[in-house]
Order: structure tokens, then sequence, then C-alpha cells
């Protein structure tokens, strides 16, 4: 077989792969031998606190993809197959595409967003207290707060978070965040898929193993998307010996022609 068929049935197998949603199943059970294992708080509340990492490839493209140079090929993480976009944001998220290679917000160090800064591939801590949650991510130091007080979002949004307000409650062993007030600065990943600033994020965390968390995110936006869509992805427990975050500061080209180091490299 030329290489170039053994390439075209690579990609087809691969999309056939995806080709059945997997959406129709119900969200999983914490079975009884999970639960007994995950770490608790002192509420009796599953305790997310560590350092966690995707090993997933949807910061390249949440889509099924394959046959690209600046991403490894993937299945995708959006269970109904595709994002169902409206066809005039489909036609903008094309044209994101075709620049992403110097338009992405990352590259300009924008922060990431909700939900890209869960997926990005790059680790961040959780920080659990009994009112809230703090993630820490080492990529640009972005700090994003969940609070799990009771309390409610406020009544006048502004949409112009970049991490959103994060409003939380436990539904069993999975926290349920409900995510609004965004700005339209983010990306969903490298490949250009977008929201506005309309978008509504409901995030649900639960472990798999106590070194495993599933991470469910639904996307509603009625001015891009013609339904809600969501995705999964697998977080793991970094467990290297003396693993730490490490500053890693983003800064730009520009930023650094203006502040160069003494040798003149940036």
């Amino acid at each position: 077989m030329r290489q170039s068929t053994l390439k075209g049935a690579l990609v087809l197998a691969l999309l056939a792969g995806v080709a059945a949603p997997a959406g129709a199943a119900a969200p999983r059970k914490t079975s009884a031998a999970v639960a007994a294992a995950i770490p608790r708080d002192a509420q009796g509340h599953p305790d997310f606190s560590g350092i966690w990492q995707t090993l997933s490839e949807a910061d390249y493209d949440l889509e099924p993809h394959a046959d690209r140079r600046d991403a490894p090929p993937s299945a995708g993480v959006v269970e109904e197959g595709t994002i169902p976009y409206l066809p005039a944001a489909l036609e903008r998220r094309t044209k994101r595409f075709a620049t992403r290679t110097t338009e992405d917000p990352r590259l300009k160090c924008y922060v990431l967003g909700v939900p890209r800064g869960v997926y990005y591939p790059a680790p961040f801590q959780i920080l659990q207290r009994d009112e809230d949650l703090t993630l820490v991510h080492q990529f640009g130091n972005q700090v994003r707060v969940i609070h799990k007080d009771g309390s409610l979002h406020p009544e006048e949004l502004h949409k112009e978070l970049w991490l959103g307000d994060n409003r939380a409650h436990w539904e069993g062993d999975t926290l349920v965040n409900d995510v609004t007030d965004v700005n339209d600065e983010t990306w969903l990943d490298r490949a250009g898929n977008y929201h506005s600033e309309e978008l509504h994020v409901v995030e649900r965390w639960s472990f798999v193993d106590k070194d495993t968390i599933r991470y469910r995110a639904t996307l509603d936006d009625p001015k891009v998307y013609s339904r809600p869509w969501t995705i999964e992805v697998l977080l793991n427990r970094r467990r290297d010996a003396n693993f730490r975050l490490i500053e890693d500061y983003c800064y730009t080209f520009e930023y650094a022609d203006h502040y160069p180091h003494k040798d003149g490299q940036p």
C-alpha cells in the first residue's frame, strides 16, 4: 500500500471511531469502590486538592482531526462529534482556523479562559477549602476561584470576566460549577473554535479513581451554537517525586523587544 493510501485509510479509521455520538450515555455514577477510595474533605465531599494535567490533545482541536502538521491526530473530545455552529459562526470559525498560528490568544499571553485552561497541556493545582476551590495554572500564573458556599451569580452581569463568575454546588460526589459573565476574547483551542460573551458553561468534576478526575463541560451560547454541546477529558494527578508548579510567565515577542535581556536575547 502506498504511503498516501495508508494515510487516507488511517484518517478514515479515526473519523469512523467518532461517528456515533458518545453523549447518548447518561453521566456515570460513582461506584462504591471508587467512592470508598477517593480522598475526602472534613465535610465528606470529594477533595480535588492536588496538581493535575491532561494527556489529551483537546487543546490542539476539540473536534476530530488528523493529517495536520501542527497538531497530533485525535478523535476529539466533543461527545456529539462536532461543535454545532450556526452557519455564520461556522464561517467565522473557518477564518479563525486560517489565522491560528498568529491570532490564537494564547500567543498574545491572554488568559486561557473556561474551559480551555483545564485541558491546556500544562499542570494546574487545585486548593480546596470548605467554601471554595482555587485553581492555579502554571501557564501565565492564572488563578480561578470556584465558589461553593451556596452563593448565587450577581444580578448584574458585566460579561467582561476572563474566567467568568463561578458558582458551584454538590450533586452527590460530583461538583457542578455554573460559569457565566465571560468576555469573548478567549478561544476554546488552537484551531479557532470560539464563543461569544453569551457563553454559559456547566462544569462537572468527579473522580474516576483517586488519581484521575473526569472533567465534563457543557457549553451553551445562542449567538454561536445551535444547541448546547459537551466535552469530556480526563485529568491525571501528577505524582512525580518533588513535582511542583514552576513559574511560567507568558510574554510576547513584542514585550521582549521592549525589555530585552542584557545579552540582547528575548
